[in-house]
């Protein structure tokens, strides 16, 4: 998700810091911008490290004098974290889920308390988070993921109110809340290695009325609306895209 954010931010006109652990990753993406006509710069830091995100933001304001908008797209389960079928839920694994809950929670606070600075500053700007259906429909086997991102919605409609109450109009909060999507994170718990799908693949499917995944680049639509002016009387919201699957019963 996160190559097709930066895809469609600089097709939509902005200069964009990808900003990752991944040196070699953020400089190749930067460069393919660069390369179809847009201005990128690769931030290289880790999302819960503050002194490596307080470099990168002084390295975007030096190259480019400010900061507009902020998308907070880390994130994600990892194996540790799983609650496999048939686990006993009286002998999880604590430590891999606070290891997702500080990745996508706290992935999501503090770079937004760095890169939130440099956008009072400026004056105005749109944070952008990414939420989950994980808050809104149970889904199994993710309880720390679940957790993050049901703490992320609260965070955003908190922040977007108290950001109101002190800057009016000038810094908004939002969050994307993706349906399920095939990247190469989920690919291997939704499809088989020949292409077809897994029991839990299927399951999704029939949740989603679209009767399909969604691609990644499904999602620009809604990013670029609300990191721009055009959305400037929205604030604190969360914007489902996800082939109708939040509605649908299954029934």
């Amino acid at each position: 998700m996160g190559g097709a954010f930066i895809k469609g931010i600089a097709e939509a006109g902005a200069t964009v810091g990808i900003l990752g652990r991944n040196e070699a990753v953020a400089n190749q993406r930067a460069e393919e911008v660069k390369a179809n006509g847009g201005k990128a710069i690769a931030l290289i830091a880790d999302v819960l490290d503050e002194t490596q995100l307080i470099a990168a933001r002084e390295k975007v304001l030096s190259t480019f004098g400010k900061i507009d908008g902020l998308v907070n797209g880390a994130g994600g389960n990892m194996p540790e974290a799983i609650i496999q079928s048939g686990a006993d839920m009286f002998n999880l694994n604590i430590e891999g889920l606070k290891k997702v809950i500080d990745l996508n929670l706290w992935g999501t606070i503090i770079p937004t308390q760095i890169f939130g600075e440099a956008i009072k500053q400026n004056g105005k700007g749109s944070i952008v988070n990414i939420s989950s259906m994980a808050p809104q429909r149970v889904i199994t086997k993710v309880l720390g993921y679940s957790i993050a991102k049901t703490a992320i919605d609260c965070y955003n409609k908190w922040f977007a109110v108290e950001t109101a109450l002190r800057h009016g109009d000038a810094i908004r909060m939002n969050a994307i809340a993706p349906g399920f999507f095939l990247t190469e994170q989920n690919r291997a718990l939704l499809t088989n290695p020949d292409g077809s799908y897994t029991e839990r693949g299927n399951l999704v499917l029939q949740h989603t009325p679209y009767k399909r995944f969604g691609t990644p680049e499904e999602l620009i639509g809604a990013l670029i609306w609300l990191l721009s002016d055009e959305s400037k009387f929205v604030t604190g919201t969360i914007i489902n895209v996800d082939g109708g699957f939040s509605l649908f019963s299954g029934v």
